[in-house]
């Protein structure tokens, strides 16, 4: 093995086209049928060589994110040391770009860029598979954070096949104050599951199957038809309503998206995020601007989807470390 100098890696943002939840499990997991689509919103992870493992964080709510050994990137960099022998001795820096706990997967985007920028740093070599199996231990999301594109995830969404998408598809996307615990948010969908009369395990809820018309939509390119799968049945977030019980202002953030010409909008992932779909990039950045202007959230984002998955940048453009 060889060290190499800096290693920067940009990686992208998630959004779920669709996210059906089965029952709760013994395990207390949740089969999932998870339509991922990587969004053109990044975070940039910077490797570099030191005495000891060390994380820094910049940009947007930086300070939320913990600097300790319980951090996704600092796991994905001992997971990957530790398989092959060495000290997990590097230097991280995450400059954050993609929301802190808003259901985009920002902390799973970090670990699969720590552990792509880790395995170019010291040589490793570890091959695609081995990569994707350190990212399933580590977390649900991070396999497609690697990935990229679009992808069905199946068991805890980290069993991913790559789906086809015959267009670029807008996206905006609104961002809350704070964040929401993804297992609150699960918590929460089986307890509103409950007091439904329906019940909440695997015995009670049926199966997770993708949409077959938001596959087709996804497929051809047809925005019209996305937007129409998107809210089929009321959403296509089986999480949705748990976020907005949770967060009864997401209601707020979501009706006032619609108001404001998105042809569809839904809660992202375990939210408090909310992407909203437009036609084109000119209806993405008015949108956005009708929503900073409506109070109901922080900011809002446009973007595209799909997005290439980490990608190790030229040494130029790297985020130098802090």
């Amino acid at each position: 093995m060889s060290a190499a100098p800096a290693v920067t890696v940009r990686v992208p943002a998630k959004v779920n086209a669709q996210l059906a939840v089965g029952g709760l499990r013994p395990d207390g997991f949740h089969d999932l049928a998870n339509v991922f689509l990587a969004v053109g919103l990044y975070d940039e992870v910077t490797a570099a060589p030191a005495d000891e493992l060390t994380l820094t964080v910049s940009g947007p709510d930086a300070a939320q994110v913990p600097l300790d050994r319980g951090n996704l990137a600092a796991r994905a960099a001992e997971a990957l040391a530790a398989r092959h022998g060495v000290e997990p001795d590097v230097r991280l820096h995450i400059a954050k770009d993609i929301p802190v706990a808003g259901g985009m997967a920002g902390g799973s985007a970090d670990a699969a860029g720590a552990l792509l920028a880790c395995d170019a740093l010291w040589g490793t070599g570890a091959s695609r598979a081995e990569l994707l199996g350190i990212c399933a231990e580590l977390g649900s999301d991070v396999p497609f954070s690697l990935v990229g594109g679009a992808a069905l995830g199946r068991g805890r969404g980290e069993r991913l096949t790559p789906l086809d998408v015959g267009g670029t598809f807008h996206w905006v996307f609104a961002v809350a104050d704070g964040g929401l615990s993804t297992p609150a948010v699960y918590r929460e969908c089986d307890r509103l599951r409950e007091v439904s009369g329906g019940g909440a395990t695997t015995a009670d809820v049926p199966d997770p199957e993708p949409s077959a018309a938001l596959l087709d939509a996804l497929a051809a390119g047809d925005t019209d038809a996305l937007a129409a799968a998107l809210t089929a049945g009321g959403s296509s977030n089986d999480l949705q309503a748990a976020a907005v019980s949770l967060r009864p202002s997401l209601a707020d953030t979501l009706a006032a998206g619609t108001g404001a010409g998105a042809l569809a909008a839904v809660v992202s992932g375990s939210g408090p995020t909310c992407a909203f779909l437009a036609r084109d990039a000119a209806s993405a950045a008015a949108l956005a601007t009708a929503l900073t202007a409506s109070g109901t959230c922080r900011s809002a984002r446009p973007a595209t989807a799909p997005a290439a998955g980490a990608t190790i940048l030229p040494a130029e453009r790297g985020v130098t470390a802090h």
